[in-house]
């Protein structure tokens, strides 16, 4: 069984007075092994309701990227995790000519969903930096990827350049060798912040001088996707005419009726369709197909359980974050690995226990697509991905864009 931190165990670590009793020691001690037994009960399938009244989402996340037919530009996918931009693209009318990670479960995922692809996952297939790339010359129209954020992100302590996992070198070198008509790379936002400007500059403009980039950062929420997630992307076009005739995405859905607070209230970009009644986000409650209490919100950035501890089941990035679900009555820990385990394991203080399919609906992904591995590696690929519908609208962009 997957270790996980029980709702017991998050309590304590988030009770700042560690000075604590042996009588509330023990209290804590026993409510985590109550809490462990009911998680059992919950996996066993013998206990489980032969006709459970189990919510259906109201929101999927295909209507939000249509299927285009193909424009034959083929793409190329590094660093390609759990698949967002892959399937962004593919739904976008690209190509797909084969995809990289040096992570084996990502590898499976991809294969799972798309047998027909060409996948090189682990460190003997799928580590870009000892891949004979010559062999793509000619045969790549784009390269798309999200190299590791973490040296970039709060979480990963943001030590930029003299992190081991920096694989902008990498990315920046297959694209100089291979000369894609276009790029497209994906990262945290805090990589746009004054203390990395140096580092985009000596690293990925200066480098990649051949190409004319243009950078900008998306929220997810602005194209359907119920959650606050801003990432930064760089796309680079060899052509100058092809540059100047890229369109930054506009937002295809308003999302200010669901932010928590009159300061975090956003404009939106010109051209964007914000005033249809139908193009309003959802909510996580919304989405989810929960009942309405009154309240809803967008679900706060759904962090990667490939970073810090790997057997966590949490999507919380921080006690905000908690806070944050909380409100809508939603438990964002313990993540359950079906529909049917979290409505047999219901929180002690009543409040909704996601699953994986839950989480994967919030980052974008139709449940069509199937993430493989334990719980925690399922959260780790979710986590780590481009939500494909801003994958999408980047893509068609594009694809408008070398329209010549």
């Amino acid at each position: 069984m997957e270790k996980e931190e029980t709702e017991s165990q998050m309590i304590f670590k988030n009770n700042m007075d560690y000075e604590i009793t042996e009588e509330r020691r023990s209290e804590y001690r026993r409510s985590s092994i109550e809490s462990a037994k009911l998680k059992r009960e919950a996996m066993d399938v013998s206990n489980y309701d032969p006709d459970p009244d189990l919510h259906i989402p109201r929101l999927d996340p295909q209507s939000l990227m249509p299927k285009m037919k193909s424009n034959t530009m083929k793409t190329l996918s590094l660093f390609s995790g759990g698949g967002g931009l892959d399937l962004g693209f593919e739904n976008a009318g690209f190509d797909h000519l084969a995809s990289y990670d040096i992570i084996p479960i990502c590898g499976e995922t991809l294969k799972h969903n798309r047998p027909n692809w060409s996948v090189f996952s682990g460190e003997t297939e799928g580590d870009v930096k000892i891949v004979n790339w010559r062999k793509y010359i000619g045969k790549v129209d784009i390269i798309h990827g999200g190299p590791p954020c973490q040296p970039f992100s709060v979480a990963g302590q943001q030590a930029g350049i003299q992190d081991e996992r920096n694989m902008w070198g990498p990315f920046v070198d297959i694209v100089n060798l291979i000369r894609p008509v276009a790029f497209v790379a994906e990262n945290v936002k805090g990589l746009l912040g004054s203390k990395f400007s140096n580092f985009v500059n000596e690293n990925i403009f200066l480098p990649l001088s051949d190409y004319h980039i243009i950078s900008f950062t998306l929220n997810a929420a602005g194209f359907g996707v119920p959650q606050k997630r801003e990432r930064v992307f760089f796309v680079g076009f060899l052509d100058s005419k092809c540059q100047k005739r890229f369109k930054i995405p506009a937002y295809t859905h308003s999302f200010n009726h669901l932010l928590e607070s009159e300061r975090e209230q956003i404009s939106f970009p010109q051209g964007s369709l914000f005033e249809d009644e139908k193009q309003k986000c959802m909510g996580v409650r919304e989405a989810l197909g929960l009942p309405d209490i009154g309240i809803d919100i967008l679900a706060p950035t759904i962090r990667s359980a490939f970073t810090g501890k790997r057997n966590t089941t949490s999507i919380l990035n921080s006690t905000a974050s908690a806070k944050s679900l909380a409100s809508i009555k939603v438990w964002g820990s313990g993540v359950a690995p079906e529909r049917i385990s979290a409505f047999n394991y219901p929180t002690k203080n009543g409040h909704f226990r996601l699953s994986v399919q839950d989480c994967s609906i919030l980052q974008g992904f139709p449940e069509s697509w199937v993430f493989c591995g334990a719980t925690y590696k399922v959260l780790g690929q979710i986590g780590n991905s481009v939500a494909p519908p801003v994958a999408y609208n980047i893509a068609r962009s594009l694809d408008e864009a070398l329209d010549i």
